[in-house]
């Protein structure tokens, strides 16, 4: 209820009414009017006084006392003869009881002075939320940590009641890690720092994963500067990748990359470790500035590499096994922590252009020779077909030049044909090796690839890996036959063969030649083809014999010329007075 308050007006008129005349009484009556009117204004301005100064306004938070417990509701009264009912709950934090008892004083939110019951209405929850607010703001300027709990769940994260304000936590912002289950965090008092607050809108995001990395970031300073490289400490595997693994060193991870696990080449982290397990490692660096810390199993292992030289000598031959094949070649692995490279143009004498795959495979335990060490690079050459016996070596010790080989074809080309030998090597048939008769381009039209020859061997290379053959060698020289004995100048008899317009085509035992017409006759006018006839047997004057072309040089002329100057040396001369004619008339009745 509301307080009363009564004024009175003294005008100060103290005369006796009757003793006064008329006009003296109207002018009381307004002097009377006049105090009551002013008594009225002072009664309407003591009472807004009265209000504003001791009733609380609407909105505000307000201390009470609870003067009862009853229903499960605080009856609390806020004074100015207000009394306003709390539900209990709304004593109690996440995940606790109430507590509240008759006579503690407390602050709540008064919403209305007077409900339909006339009661105040009031809320522990709004006074709670305000307060909260207030300070809130004030961690939020200071970046400071604030405590709440997460006591829901919602769309993309849970809800954190911060001490009477609900915030929102974003679920990247629960762990460092991604969270699989969040119940053992739930209704747990713990610190939160908020990351955005809008009072106006009532929104606060805060997060748990930004306490926890700085928790992280000093227990990583302190362990980090109790560490030493070259220190040997004992760590737990964490998490495995494709490059290695990490390790809890106490606080603080460590990488063990791939490379530094072992000595010898590891394919995965985890055909040497497992999550969970506890491991020696040391300390190879650490970075201060990034607290990366870098660990080595290998550098506790001996090293193998200080021993290769004298293990492996240049020259010498050892079994190994195939680690890893790639498009340049195959790596084998001579011990744990030694592995060396044989080069795809180390791997075969005769297969050049093929995948390493296909000469050998991954896990094959092959023969191998040390070409070349580099201690300094960690390096070993090998060869593989240094092991087994040149193939070029063995043919030239097995098949001297003039050997017969057989063989099949197994390329034609422009310039010749490939035949394939033993041990996968090829040797070749120049076009000027197929034939003694045909021209090389005419010659190789008769072979097809599959084709069984047989070839005579005209030379071995083995530096260049080459092998000359030769078809024609297999067979006779028909041309080397024919002029056996056949001398430059000497007079031999041919018979026609064709008649063309540049001459004639002869042939004497076998081998072919051209008499050009010019070489017909001494006289200009016998020199026509048409006067001979296919069959004609005519002498003529080998004037060259030419082994490569194959050809004879003959001519008709020459022996006429030849026969002329014989028979003048023998018969005399034209200055002892016989003429040419009787001359040569006395010569070819000798002859005859």
């Amino acid at each position: 209820m509301r307080p009363v308050f009564r004024a009175a007006c003294h005008c100060g008129a103290t005369k006796d009414r009757r003793s006064q005349p008329h006009g003296q009484k109207n002018r009381e009556k307004d002097i009377t009017r006049m105090c009551a009117k002013n008594a009225m204004e002072e009664f309407e301005a003591l009472l807004k006084e009265s209000f504003e100064i001791d009733t609380p306004e609407e909105g505000s938070v307000v201390k009470g006392k609870v003067i009862a417990i009853e229903a499960g509701q605080a009856i609390i009264d806020v004074g100015y003869k207000m009394e306003g009912r709390v539900d209990l709950k709304e004593f109690a934090n996440p995940g606790e009881q109430p507590n509240i008892n008759v006579g503690d004083e407390v602050e709540v939110y008064l919403d209305r002075v007077e409900n339909a019951r006339g009661e105040a209405q009031i809320s522990r929850e709004k006074a709670k939320r305000e307060e909260a607010w207030d300070r809130l703001e004030k961690a939020y300027a200071a970046e400071t940590r604030v405590d709440g709990a997460i006591f829901g769940r919602v769309k993309g994260g849970f809800t954190v009641d911060l001490g009477g304000a609900v915030a929102f936590l974003p679920g990247s912002q629960v762990d460092v890690r991604p969270v699989r289950d969040a119940g053992p965090l739930m209704g747990m008092k713990q610190p939160f720092q908020i990351l955005k607050m809008d009072r106006r809108r009532g929104n606060i995001v805060v997060s748990r994963r930004a306490i926890l990395e700085e928790s992280r970031a000093e227990q990583r300073a302190e362990v980090i500067g109790n560490l030493t490289e070259g220190q040997i400490v004992d760590g737990v595997v964490k998490n495995i990748t494709e490059y290695g693994a990490f390790v809890d060193l106490g606080g603080v991870d460590g990488l063990l990359h791939v490379t530094d696990m072992a000595w010898r080449r590891v394919n995965h982290p985890s055909e040497i470790l497992s999550i969970g397990e506890t491991v020696k490692v040391q300390v190879i660096k650490i970075n201060k500035e990034t607290h990366r810390i870098s660990l080595g199993m290998k550098q506790l292992q001996s090293d193998p590499w200080d021993a290769v030289e004298k293990a492996y000598p240049l020259g010498s031959v050892h079994k190994g096994r195939v680690t890893n094949i790639t498009d340049y070649g195959a790596f084998v692995e001579l011990e744990a922590g030694v592995e060396g490279l044989v080069h795809v143009s180390e791997m075969s004498w005769t297969k050049k252009n093929v995948h390493p795959g296909k000469i050998v495979s991954t896990s094959q335990e092959v023969d191998v020779m040390v070409l070349e060490i580099d201690s300094a690079k960690r390096r070993v050459s090998l060869g593989l077909k240094q092991t087994q016996r040149n193939p070029w070596e063995v043919f030239a010790e097995t098949h001297p030049v003039g050997a017969i080989i057989e063989g099949e074809v197994k390329n034609i080309t422009e310039f010749g044909l490939f035949v394939g030998l033993d041990n996968d090597i090829d040797g070749m048939v120049h076009l000027s090796d197929l034939s003694w008769d045909q021209r090389g381009e005419d010659a190789i039209q008769n072979y097809r690839k599959g084709d069984t020859v047989k070839a005579a061997v005209s030379e071995v290379d083995v530096e260049k890996e080459r092998i000359s053959l030769s078809i024609k060698a297999v067979g006779e020289d028909t041309f080397t036959d024919a002029v056996d004995g056949v001398k430059r100048g000497s007079i031999v008899t041919v018979e026609v063969t064709a008649i063309e317009e540049g001459g004639i085509e002869v042939e004497y035992n076998g081998a072919k030649s051209f008499i050009r017409r010019s070489d017909l006759s001494r006289d200009r006018g016998d020199q026509r083809p048409e006067r001979f006839s296919v069959g004609d047997k005519i002498d003529v004057r080998v004037t060259n014999i030419d082994p490569k072309t194959r050809r004879l040089g003959l001519s008709i002329k020459a022996r006429e010329i030849a026969e002329e100057k014989e028979a003048v040396e023998q018969y005399g001369s034209s200055d002892s007075g016989a003429s040419l004619g009787d001359i040569l008339g006395a010569a070819l009745k000798d002859r005859n």
